[in-house]
């Protein structure tokens, strides 16, 4: 099977650094315009140098996702430069939390202005584009904690939750013009944002034994699954949420099984 993705124009928000940065360079390797957006215009400089040094195709723009106007203004930049817009990765994200008892209104707000309703504006800026063309593919960061969520983490888990019915319901309402929509949910994978590898060795262990696959995920496996979900090969798979988690929680005390096959 070969994903061929030469040709097609994508848009990653939020991808200045981690799991988007990856999603973009990925798809830029398989022949794809990627337009990068991020609020961060140091990271946008850096990641043009980048591109450039590569000779990718693409463009670095500044935006705040939770503005209609900067979300719609992108989206006009790409159409009239490359003439369409074939894959939408809503990346942007932010993870700041408390418990629910401590929570400031502001922690709550930034993470569903940001997870769920930047989502949303951008979705609704691009679709437009996608009805015309009548095709397109729209991928949005849902998160394993919208499957389980964490102890102080109630914020984040119910925008990300929030993604996942969203995602739903838009491949529901786009799929007369075969545009699909899917969600992805990442699991223990170490970035700037949630710093997994900065913890203890003693936590690290702890989290470690609830994966099936015992050991951290890579931005490049999130990066894999997105590019599959934007080819050709995934034209029948929409509105539903795939875990990239190496399957965290999907049995009972995986670490049994790693403690028995070192015994064995």
């Amino acid at each position: 099977m070969l994903i061929d993705l030469s040709g097609r124009v994508a848009i990653v928000t939020g991808a200045g650094r981690g799991i988007g940065l990856e999603i973009a360079r990925t798809l830029a390797r398989e022949g794809v315009s990627v337009v990068i957006t991020d609020i961060r215009q140091e990271l946008l400089d850096s990641v043009g140098a980048e591109w450039q040094a590569n000779g990718w195709q693409g463009l670095q723009l500044k935006c705040d996702v939770r503005s209609a106007a900067d979300n719609k203004a992108i989206v006009d930049v790409v159409d009239k430069t490359f003439g369409r817009i074939d894959i939408l990765v809503n990346n942007a994200g932010v993870a700041s939390g408390t418990r629910v008892e401590d929570m400031p209104e502001d922690t709550w707000d930034m993470n569903f202005d940001v997870n769920l309703k930047g989502t949303m504006l951008m979705c609704q800026a691009v679709i437009p584009v996608m009805k015309r063309q009548r095709s397109g593919r729209i991928l949005n960061a849902a998160s394993f904690a919208a499957i389980v969520p964490s102890i102080g983490g109630a914020a984040y888990a119910a925008s990300k939750a929030g993604v996942e019915s969203f995602t739903r319901v838009l491949a529901g309402e786009l799929g007369p013009w075969e545009i699909t929509a899917n969600a992805y949910a990442p699991g223990m994978i170490p970035t700037d944002m949630n710093g997994f590898a900065n913890r203890s060795p003693e936590d690290q262990e702890r989290l470690l034994d609830t994966l099936t696959l015992r050991r951290w995920g890579k931005t490049s496996d999130v990066a894999s699954l997105l590019c599959f979900l934007a080819s050709d090969q995934a034209n029948y798979i929409t509105g539903t949420l795939i875990d990239v988690s190496g399957g965290k929680l999907a049995t009972q005390m995986p670490w049994l099984a790693h403690r028995d096959a070192k015994q064995g």
